[in-house]
């Protein structure tokens, strides 16, 4: 197996994309976790431009590294208290949930990977689309259009904030 450049900078944001996704459940601090979120996507991004997606990966950076992150640190930090108390579990507790959830996990993985089948496409021209059809698709309200769903999604967004709002108006 040859080792280029391509190969090197893969290998590095797999296990930096690893090690944060780890570090994003086992932390203990909340707004630590939101970081390592961050440095997550971020990797993500990093694996879309390694593959030539720049739209994809300047919209990774955009929307998920750039808003949500930024509107759950913001949720965290208008709602937590100084006198929250964190939930103990039974360490055994914890370890049992983890191990039927890992295992669960991994079945339906298993599950799908044997049912489905894989049909072999023959090698076909890379289609060039142009950024102003992908960006009349995505603002489009026809059948196949993103305006009806993105509209959605921030009114939803808007609600979990002004919801952040009224919880954190109580105290």
């Amino acid at each position: 197996m040859e080792f280029t450049l391509e190969t090197v900078v893969f290998y590095f944001l797999a296990a930096f994309i690893t090690v944060m996704s780890i570090l994003t459940v086992t932390t203990r601090r909340i707004v630590r976790s939101a970081t390592y979120l961050l440095m997550v996507l971020l990797g993500t991004a990093g694996i879309y431009f390694l593959l030539g997606y720049t739209f994809l990966g300047s919209v990774q950076i955009m929307v998920y590294a750039g808003g949500i992150v930024v509107l759950y640190v913001f949720s965290i930090l208008l709602t937590s208290g100084e006198g929250d108390k964190q939930l103990s579990f039974p360490r055994g507790g914890k370890l049992l949930a983890g191990i039927i959830a890992t295992a669960g996990g991994a079945a339906i993985v298993l599950f799908i990977t044997l049912t489905h089948r894989f049909v072999a496409t023959p090698n076909l021209e890379p289609l060039e689309i142009d950024i102003k059809s992908v960006g009349y698709a995505l603002l489009s309200a026809d059948k196949y259009g993103y305006m009806l769903p993105f509209e959605v999604v921030s009114l939803l967004l808007l609600a979990c904030i002004v919801g952040g709002l009224m919880i954190a108006r109580k105290r």
